[in-house]
């Protein structure tokens, strides 16, 4: 199939490689000549992991333009992956998107084939079938459902794993106009996905609040597994990885997303979380649940920074190991290292940070609040206290001796327990987040064992 991405960001550019990987003939749109430009001469337009390895694949299926007619009329299906960013209350605003549908409208002037316009950006529910549909409409000359489909399709996905989360989906979710529409779309996942994921198709509108709703939802398990970690921390014995893992156990609330650490971060989850609740108040509805996440999402900072400066003097140089809201991914967006980095200096600490993706969009945005590291190492090496605030695989492979102090002991609180307690105990004081102190059982423990390994 020929089909149109409009729009070749963090999302964009994966999408379009990943249709062009499975067959399809793809054209990216992007206003942007610089991101069209690098896509034209075979070059990844944003960084994320295989993506410059997909392209080489499939360079000869893959095309660039700023126009919008050659893009549209010789394609028959177009992804519209363009920002909506958040307005002053919260809520999606959708210029882009409906710039991007006028745009493709007016192509279809000039053709007279059927077309589907397929909204793959998170919009607020209600989008899709009034200002999305009436302009499609009235810059078209044509009516939804008729020569003309439109589907509200939004990709469940993290940045650093866009790849193989679009290859290996847990579901499709197709808000379709009509049937037809419908099957265009699903049609041409079912030659991109590796699996065969389960098909959910509804009305636009639904499609619109299923999105939200399953992030909403992600959110709020994230931070209830922040809550036991914080209680598990407060009781001797307590650790949370024993408890998430018996707790996810069962089939009704199951292990993905329940690992307690630092809040959750990222384009996403925040803001759809607020964009829920927004919409809920818009409604005359009730979202206590979802304000109350907010709120403890917004607590996990002060956690850690009360956890990082126990017992420190006032002053002291303060390594935060991880910028990136995730690993894989440079973004810093509602990051916790960026957020822990900015309350220490608020503090009047002294930072140190490094990330391997993230150092220059953090030295951007917050660059007077700390000093740039240039390894891990260097950064362990040149501080009085660390934080591994992203569970980055390079800092679980940091050797113990860079953690080694003459005369005292560095402590390091290792929020994502990245560091082996049976490698770095004997050499540093690691506060692992979510774990309470030895109880007395399991102090005897490690006692008669001790006592026994020194008999020999």
């Amino acid at each position: 199939m020929r089909i149109s991405v409009i729009g070749l960001g963090k999302l964009g550019s994966p999408l379009a490689a990943v249709l062009a990987s499975k067959g399809h003939d793809v054209i990216g749109v992007d206003l942007d000549a610089t991101l069209v430009s690098r896509l034209s001469e075979g070059k990844a337009p944003v960084y994320e992991p295989h993506l410059q390895e997909l392209i080489d694949s499939c360079r000869s299926r893959l095309q660039a333009t700023t126009n919008y007619d050659e893009a549209v009329l010789p394609t028959s299906i177009s992804f519209v992956v363009v920002p909506t960013p958040s307005g002053a209350d919260g809520t999606f605003l959708d210029q882009y998107v409906l710039a991007a549908v006028q745009e493709i409208a007016k192509a279809l002037r000039r053709k007279s084939e059927y077309h589907v316009v397929n909204i793959t950006s998170t919009v607020m529910p209600g989008s899709c079938d009034r200002k999305i549909r009436e302009a499609l409409e009235s810059f078209s000359g044509r009516r939804v459902g008729e020569t003309v489909g439109l589907c509200y399709n939004p990709e469940f996905i993290a940045l650093g794993s866009v790849i193989s989360n679009m290859l290996f989906p847990d579901m499709l979710l197709i808000g379709e106009s009509d049937a037809r529409a419908g099957d265009v779309v699903e049609a041409v996942y079912r030659q991109v996905c590796e699996k065969t994921p389960p098909v959910q198709r509804m009305n636009l509108v639904n499609a619109e609040i299923t999105k939200i709703g399953v992030n909403t939802f992600v959110t709020t398990k994230i931070t209830y597994a922040n809550m036991l970690s914080e209680i598990c921390e407060r009781l001797p014995g307590a650790d949370i990885d024993v408890v998430t893992s018996a707790v996810g156990l069962d089939s009704r609330i199951g292990r993905k997303y329940l690992q307690g650490a630092l809040g959750y971060g990222g384009p996403c989850f925040p803001r759809d979380n607020i964009a829920f609740t927004q919409l809920a108040k818009r409604l005359g509805a009730r979202s206590d649940l979802a304000e109350a996440t907010h709120c403890m999402n917004a607590h996990q900072i002060e956690r850690v920074f009360e956890t990082t400066i126990r017992g420190l003097a006032h002053g002291s140089t303060v390594g935060v190991l991880g910028l990136a809201y995730k690993p894989n991914t440079g973004v810093i967006e509602e990051s916790q290292g960026v957020a822990l980095v900015r309350r220490l200096a608020g503090a009047g600490y002294k930072v140190l940070a490094y990330d391997p993706l993230a150092l220059p969009a953090a030295q951007v945005v917050i660059g007077d609040c700390f000093i740039a590291s240039a390894s891990a190492e260097e950064c362990v090496r040149s501080c009085d206290r660390v934080a591994i605030t992203t569970a980055w695989p390079q800092f679980r492979e940091l050797e113990p001796r860079l953690f080694a102090r003459e005369g005292t002991q560095l402590q390091v609180i290792d929020c994502w327990r990245c560091l082996p307690a049976s490698q770095f105990n004997d050499i540093c004081s690691i506060v692992y987040l979510g774990r309470g102190p030895a109880g007395p059982r399991a102090t005897s423990r490690v006692t008669r064992l001790a006592d026994r390994a020194s008999r020999g």
